[in-house]
This record gives C-alpha cells, sequence and structure tokens, in this order.
C-alpha cells in the first residue's frame, strides 16, 4: 500500500509509506489519500487526524515527474494545454475535487484539524499539501528540510504553494524560499512561521499525538466550524468575519448540545464531555407577559445574560 491509514479513538493516522522513493505523490498515492481524507472527513468519531511520512529521511519529496512511457514530448505538451482552457468536470485544473471542491484531492482543506510530523524532506507537492492541508506543524529537529523545489526547474509550479506561502509567511520570508528555491532547516522553517514546532526526532510523533489528544477533549462541532470560519472568512474585512462569526457561535448554542456542556461543567467545576450530539428543533417561545418583556428588555440592553 503507498500509504498507511489507521483510526484509534478518534484520530486518523495518514503515512506516506513509500521511502525507497522518497514518500513522493505518485498516482496511486495520490488516490489512496484523497480517499482518505473522505473517510476521515465523514467518520463523525474522527476528530482530528496526524499526517507523516514513513522513515526518517522524507515527509514527501514531491510528485512523481515520470511520464507514461507511451507519451512523446509533443502528447504532454499538447495536454497540458488541453487542461488550461478544457479541465474535466468535477476536476480542479485536472486534479478530482475530492472531498474539497476548491482546492482538487491533492490539496484539500478537510474542516477538522489536521497535524503535519514533518519527519525529513519536504518539497514541491510535499510543501504545498502542508501548506494547504495541515493546520499543525511539528518538525523532527534533525531530518526535516523544506525546499520549493520548482523555480530551479523553470517552473513556478501547477499546484497552489506559492499562493499559500504568500498567505501564510511574511513577504520578504516567502519571497527569499520562492525566489531562491533554496533548501532550508527546521529552525528557519520555524524562525519564519512554516511550522509551530521543533522536536527531537524521536519525540516527533508523540508531540503529535499529544496535541491530537488535546483536541480529540473539545468540543467537534465547535472546532470544526472554527477551522472552516478561519479558512473561509479569515480574509473578510474585520467587521464582515465578525459578523459571519457571531451568526456561527449563535448556531453552536442553539443547535448542539456541547454549548450547554461547556458551561455547566465550567459552574460545576468538573471535566465537560463534548460529543457534537445536536439539538432538536423545539416549540416556539411563548409571547412574555408585558412584566416579563421589560423584565428581559432590561436584561437585554444590559449585556449581562
Amino acid at each position: 500500500m503507498p500509504i498507511d491509514y489507521e483510526k484509534r479513538e478518534g484520530v486518523a493516522y495518514i503515512t506516506l509509506n513509500n521511502p525507497a522513493k522518497a514518500n513522493i505523490l505518485d498516482k496511486q498515492t495520490s488516490d489512496a489519500i484523497s480517499e482518505a481524507w473522505v473517510d476521515l472527513w465523514e467518520d463523525r468519531d474522527i476528530r482530528c487526524a496526524i499526517v507523516t511520512g514513513a522513515g526518517d529521511r522524507h515527509f514527501c519529496g514531491g510528485h512523481n515527474l515520470a511520464p507514461r512511457p507511451d507519451l512523446t514530448a509533443e502528447d504532454r505538451e499538447y495536454l497540458r494545454t488541453q487542461r488550461i482552457f478544457w479541465p474535466l468536470a468535477g476536476t480542479v485544473h485536472g486534479q478530482k475535487t475530492g472531498v474539497d471542491g476548491r482546492m482538487g484531492d491533492h490539496y484539500p482543506r478537510v474542516w477538522k484539524p489536521v497535524i503535519a510530523a514533518i519527519n525529513g524532506w519536504t518539497a514541491g507537492a510535499g510543501l504545498y499539501m502542508l501548506l494547504t492541508s495541515t493546520d499543525i506543524r511539528i518538525a523532527s529537529a534533525e531530518n526535516a528540510r523544506f525546499k520549493f523545489s520548482l523555480l530551479t526547474q523553470g517552473w513556478i509550479g501547477n499546484g497552489p504553494g506559492a499562493s499559500m506561502l504568500v498567505r501564510q509567511l511574511r513577504y520578504v520570508d516567502a519571497m527569499k524560499i520562492l525566489l531562491t528555491d533554496e533548501a532550508f532547516d527546521a529552525q528557519e522553517a520555524l524562525r519564519v512561521g512554516l511550522i509551530n514546532e521543533v522536536v527531537p526526532h524521536a519525540q516527533l510523533l508523540a508531540r503529535a499525538e499529544a496535541l491530537a489528544r488535546h483536541i480529540v477533549k473539545l468540543p467537534p462541532v465547535a472546532v470544526r466550524m472554527m477551522k472552516e470560519f478561519v479558512v473561509r472568512f479569515g480574509d473578510l474585512p474585520t467587521d464582515q468575519a465578525w459578523h459571519v462569526q457571531n451568526l456561527i457561535n449563535s448556531l453552536l448554542i442553539q443547535t448542539t448540545m456541547d454549548g450547554e456542556e461547556g458551561r455547566q461543567a465550567f459552574n460545576e467545576k468538573r471535566p465537560p464531555d463534548f460529543t457534537g450530539t445536536l439539538r432538536r428543533r423545539g416549540e416556539p417561545w411563548p409571547e412574555p407577559s408585558e412584566e416579563d418583556a421589560a423584565r428581559l428588555d432590561d436584561a437585554y440592553r444590559s449585556g449581562e445574560f
């Protein structure tokens, strides 16, 4: 199998497992990862995912650039040109949409937290996957290395790497990575904000799992809505984003049990038990009496509720 995929106690584990070929994203591997993204998204018992690579040399070395043997250079040029103007239905720039209709099956953004345990080289499409599909990134101090890997081949890349890099890093740091196409280590990745933490290689998975286990205890619907809010609406003007945030928060309070559970647990000084249970729509509120209406209006205007 090109990947190992397993689920344990609310966490899905995706391990690219082709270390002899740098854990590259060939077609078989890409198809398998796409199926894993769909499965972990649709399985409501899964609250978090960890992505890593087998071995201690490569997280993901990029795409398999070897063309099919029955295609000539002219054939490839024709097909690449055709893809610009006539991409297949159900694709994004020729890639199947998979779990995420915007980014294609290679670089999806599932609305569940994804932690990267970066065990080695992350280059080309591997860097794209890191930028698009992961939210929290832990890197091996000894083995993690990073490289854009396209400009030195005369490309700027078909994937969303450059677009995502300039959104996630400072302009000067992103441009140094893009315009020099030089490799850099985990400490430099930490400095520029590409990753969250650098840990000894022997502690890499343990640290990723500790974060995942913490997330698993949080309210699953609120966690997933927080990620969707940031990804979908984070670039809106602040007043508009805040308005959307308020609407989402009201939905969570009114339509799930976790908001009530969190408040009760706090008041009762006990650990909360978040289940993600949805509320049933109930009866309409009765019309308040004049006395109750005045009392409620006073409370509403005070903001103390």
